[in-house]
This record gives C-alpha cells, structure tokens and sequence, in this order.
C-alpha cells in the first residue's frame, strides 16, 4: 500500500510541475503584456504560430518581430537573415534549422531546442536562454551578449565559439564569456 502512495503522490509531483511551468509563462508574458516589453508584442497583431507544425518551411528575409512561436516544431526550417527580435520561442525546435544571420535579441527563448542548428553570425543579445540546448549548433560569428544562458551550455559552446559578428562587431567567445 505504501508503494502505491508513492507512485501517486509521483503522479501528483508531475502534474504540479506542469501546472507551475504554465503559470510562469502565463505570468511572464502577463508581466510583458503590463511593461510593453517585447515579450507583449507578440500579442499585439504579430502571428502567433503557437504549438505549430512548421517543419522545413520558409521563413527567409522576413520580419517576424514580436511573434509567438511557442511549443512550435520548425524542425529544418529556414530563417536565415530574418527579424526574430522580442519573439516568444518557449519549447520551440530549432532542430537542423538554418538561422543565419537571424536576429534573436530580446527573445523570449527557454527550454528551446537549438541542435544542430546552423546559427552562424545569429545576434541573441539580451536574449532569455534558459534551459535552451545548442548540441553541434554551428554558432561561428553569433554574439550572446548579455543573454542569460545555463552555464553548462556556454562551456559546451566555449569549446567551439569562433569569429566575430559582423552585424554587432562583437566575438562570439567574449559575448559567451568564455576564458
């Protein structure tokens, strides 16, 4: 009998978890929405592709500022030389994406999954980056500065960060803070 408590109050952890996960997004983009933060302007007449499935479609040259993108598979998609800026990108998948030269400052960008992604000369300055993944991402010439990454993550990227972005004139290795 013991055992089966376990098991449900582990049921119970999951989903008060879940719930806590939702209502801090809910909060963080209300708090957004109050302080006309970017994070507001995806609520603001900027497309909301929110849990989509956008896989190995074409985003190139666009301005797609303020948008939502949250929960979406773009999975191989094409976003080189396009406007990210102040976007919502929660639990989005970047997987095997082309982001050249794609502008992501002030982006809303936790738990997103950026491998293998081609991230070259990509700008993420003041970007929120927590428990984002950029496994064999290539991020030659992409500036960090200021955003707010997991330290494992930016010592695995130290371990490859190279160039400086032509856009912003910053290195890679000093926007991540590397040694």
């Amino acid at each position: 009998m013991f055992g089966k408590r376990t098991s449900s109050f582990g049921i119970k952890s999951i989903r008060i978890k879940s719930i806590f996960s939702i209502l801090v997004v809910i909060v963080l983009v209300s708090c957004g929405w109050f302080l006309n933060t970017p994070a507001s302007l995806a609520q603001e007449g900027r497309v909301n592709y929110t849990l989509t499935d956008l896989q190995n479609r074409d985003f190139s040259n666009q301005d797609l500022s303020g948008s939502t993108f949250a929960g979406a598979e773009m999975v191989g998609a094409n976003f080189q030389n396009s406007n990210l800026s102040g976007t919502i990108l929660t639990k989005g998948s970047f997987l095997r994406a082309n982001l050249k030269n794609t502008d992501f400052s002030q982006a809303f960008s936790d738990r997103v999954n950026f491998n293998e992604a081609d991230l070259t000369n990509a700008i993420f300055a003041d970007a929120l980056l927590s428990g984002s993944q950029f496994r064999d991402s290539i991020i030659n010439g992409a500036d960090f500065s200021d955003a707010i990454i997991d330290p494992y993550e930016i010592k695995l990227m130290c371990d490859r960060a190279d160039g400086i972005n032509p856009v912003t004139g910053v290195l890679t290795r000093e926007s991540l803070g590397c040694k």
